[in-house]
């Protein structure tokens, strides 16, 4: 049975980075943002669903999520539909992984982990962090997004002291060996924790 290891982290703190480290590690990563674009994609489980509630989200037999995202903007309601929709799908999707995974220790990518409540069936949560400033600049360096995006993607979030205070084990990921040492360190306590149970 493997040990299923929820990590999340606010946008901008090195959670992709993380999770490569702990593939690295031989840990087997789910990502549930990779998970969504494969059920939006042609022949995903999402596109029939949700071309059902908003026919205008299909654009060349995928979900559009430039059109979503609009919809989203002018119906208030427009998300909790969608979630309902998507959020179960996710959900198959990450048990039919973990069926089919040998590792020791999966590592499941998942942003809104404690938002959603996927915390509670996780054996253990990592949260990533590093300061506000460099989270920032991370974000702006990409060149995707404008201040006030980051900003409503933020209050979106649980606040990261938040995030660090439920999660069972925090990552800095100010440095790329700092933040591989630590994943190391985690790795290590779950072998013990499973060694001595």
């Amino acid at each position: 049975m493997t040990f299923k290891l929820g990590l999340t982290g606010s946008i901008g703190m090195g959670k992709s980075t993380t999770a490569k480290l702990f593939a690295e590690n031989g840990c087997a990563v789910w990502d549930a943002d990779a998970a969504v674009h494969r059920l939006y994609a042609k022949g995903g489980a999402a596109v029939a669903p949700i071309g059902k509630v908003f026919p205008s989200a299909i654009v060349h037999d995928a979900v559009s999520r430039d059109r979503l995202k609009s919809l989203i903007d002018k119906d208030p309601n427009a998300l909790k539909k969608i979630e309902s929709i998507v959020h179960p799908l996710v959900g198959e999707d990450r048990a039919a992984f973990l069926s089919d995974t040998g590792t020791d220790v999966t590592v499941l990518d998942i942003p809104l982990l404690f938002e959603t409540g996927a915390d509670a069936q996780m054996d253990a949560t990592v949260c990533v962090t590093v300061s506000p400033e460099t989270q920032r600049a991370r974000v702006m360096e990409r060149g995707t997004m404008i201040e006030e995006q980051f900003q409503a993607i933020l209050a979106k979030q649980l606040p990261d002291a938040e995030k660090r205070a439920r999660a069972d084990y925090v990552v800095v990921t100010d440095t790329l060996e700092h933040a591989r040492a630590q994943v190391q360190d985690i790795l290590n306590d779950i072998q013990n924790r499973q060694t001595h149970a």
